[in-house]
Order: structure tokens, then C-alpha cells, then sequence
């Protein structure tokens, strides 16, 4: 099997899991639920309680842009019930496994009732969406829906449960979204500049007023060239910036290269942190749920930048 090609594995499961009967979905025990991302599967989690079983392909400081299916994703993926994904293209290279496994089983895109006039479309993304929308609080609360209606078509025996624990996850997150807002007013307005390795945060810095400066684009497909970090370097000296950050899914180098080239124009800026753009933190670390995540990242920003 090892040794097959992806799409020959994939074929072969989709036809083996396609004769089951007539069991309904959950009946012999919890649901099945595959998410792409680690945002996705906590979030998940917290509307579906205990009569799901969610698991993410991508764990902590994976880059979703850049991941390939395994053929021991491939197997998960077939084995679910329900699979979630952020969609906007943030899964570029599991569009065709997804495509696939839709043919047999809900594959629903969380992202998909967001209005489109509240979507980033930067002009070198090429036309298509940032994906990034997590870091907008009070948008990816619009994810909420889309996950408790699919969990309640699956399983309507607790319906009432996805629905209520979809409300209340929504309340906390109007309150985070608050608190966000709060903690970015504490800088000062010229210190208000997040410099990252890439462009993840155009959402958040459009949501609470922070201008977003990425060496790469949205996607980490594209590499950063000399000109990328000329650019950054440029900023970083002329606006006087106090600290730049890393990405937990990013490499480092870039940024520690534009720090260094900051350096020798007689600037020294600090690494104020690590910031999670496109995963989690390690479970059971503070930074392991959404809500955690964003905390984090705030609490780590405004430290560094006040």
C-alpha cells in the first residue's frame, strides 16, 4: 500500500467505506469528525462536547499552506463522519483529496457563510481571498454556524446541545473580541505596526488597528526575496519600530535577517515574541484553544510594542 500512488489509496478507501448500511452516523458512539487545522478542531470540540470525537490533521506549528496529505491522513479522512476545513484556499495542496471525500461524507468549508464584502482580497494574492480570517474574532464567530448546523444534520437526537453550545461559544468570543480591542488601545497609536514573517494578520490589524507589515505575501508558497526584505528593513529604520516577531509555523530566518540588516543602519529592534498565525500551541499550554491562542498573541504583541 505504502508504495501506491496518493490517488490510487485515496480510490481504494472511498470504495471500501461506500457499502456500510444503514448504521446512522454516530450510533455506534461518538461522531467522527476530521478538521484540517488545530483552529478548527477546538472550536469544534467545544459545540460538538461529548458526542463527537474531533481530530486535526495539522498539528501545533504546521503551516497549512504548505501541507501535503499522508497516506495516514488519507485513512483518517476516509474513517470520518463529517470533515471541516478552513477552505479560501488556505488547504492549496488538499484540494483534490477534499474534492474526493466529499463524494461520500459532508466535507463543508467553515469559512463559507461569510459574506464575501467582508473578505481581504489583496490585489497581489491573485484575485482570490485571505484565508486568514481566524484573526478576526467577530468573523471567525461566523464560523460557529456552519459547524453546529453540520453536527445537527449528522446527529438530531442533540441538536439542541450544538446549537446551545454554539451560542455560548459565541458570546465568549464577542467578549474576546472586546478584550482584543482594549489591549491594542493600551500602545500607542505610532507604535501600532505588527512586522511578521508573513502576511497573516491583515485581518486583525483591519479589525483593531494595527498596521500589518509581512515579509512574505498571504501564502508561504512564494518565497521572500531580497526586495521583500529591503522593504521591511526600510520600514523597521524609518518608523523607528520596537520590535518585530516571529511566526510559530514559520522559520525563523527572515526575520532575522531583516533584525540584522535593521541593525547595521543603526537600529535595534527586538524580537518581541512568537506569534501562532497559522496553528496552535502545543496542547495543554495556554496557547492550545483558540481563545488561548488569541490571548497569547495579543498579550505578546502588546508587551513587546508598548
Amino acid at each position: 500500500m505504502s508504495k501506491l500512488p496518493l490517488y490510487l489509496i485515496v480510490s481504494s478507501l472511498l470504495l471500501a467505506g461506500c457499502g456500510g448500511g444503514d448504521t446512522p452516523a454516530g450510533a455506534e458512539g461518538p461522531l467522527r469528525v476530521v478538521t484540517t487545522t488545530g483552529i478548527i478542531a477546538d472550536v469544534a470540540q467545544r459545540i460538538a462536547g461529548e458526542h463527537a470525537r474531533v481530530e486535526a490533521l495539522m498539528g501545533p506549528g504546521v503551516d497549512p499552506h504548505l501541507y501535503k496529505a499522508s497516506e495516514s491522513d488519507v485513512r483518517r479522512l476516509s474513517e470520518a463522519e463529517l470533515v471541516l476545513y478552513n477552505g479560501l484556499h488556505l488547504e492549496g495542496k488538499m484540494g483534490d483529496i477534499l474534492t474526493k471525500m466529499a463524494r461520500s461524507r459532508p466535507v463543508v468549508a467553515v469559512t463559507e457563510e461569510i459574506p464575501e464584502d467582508l473578505l481581504r482580497e489583496p490585489p497581489e494574492f491573485a484575485g482570490q481571498y485571505d484565508p486568514h480570517v481566524w484573526f478576526d474574532v467577530s468573523m471567525w464567530a461566523k464560523t460557529l454556524g456552519p459547524i453546529a448546523r453540520e453536527l445537527s444534520e449528522l446527529d438530531p437526537e442533540h441538536a439542541g446541545e450544538y446549537q446551545a453550545n454554539a451560542a455560548a461559544l459565541e458570546k465568549e468570543l464577542n467578549e474576546l473580541d472586546a478584550w482584543v480591542k482594549a489591549q491594542i488601545l493600551t500602545v500607542p497609536e505610532p507604535q501600532r505596526i505588527l512586522v511578521t514573517a508573513h502576511d497573516a494578520f491583515g485581518y486583525f490589524g483591519r479589525r483593531y488597528g494595527m498596521e500589518v507589515v509581512g515579509i512574505q505575501g498571504i501564502s508561504t508558497l512564494s518565497e521572500a526575496g531580497l526586495k521583500d526584505v529591503d522593504r521591511v528593513v526600510d520600514l523597521v529604520v524609518d518608523r523607528k519600530v520596537k520590535a518585530i516577531f516571529v511566526e510559530a509555523s514559520v522559520p525563523r530566518r527572515s526575520i532575522e535577517a531583516v533584525q540584522a540588516a535593521v541593525r547595521s543602519r543603526g537600529h535595534d529592534p527586538a524580537i518581541g515574541g512568537q506569534l501562532y498565525s497559522d496553528s496552535l500551541g502545543a496542547a495543554g499550554t495556554p496557547a492550545g484553544t483558540y481563545i488561548g491562542m488569541v490571548r497569547a498573541n495579543v498579550t505578546t504583541l502588546v508587551n513587546a510594542l508598548k
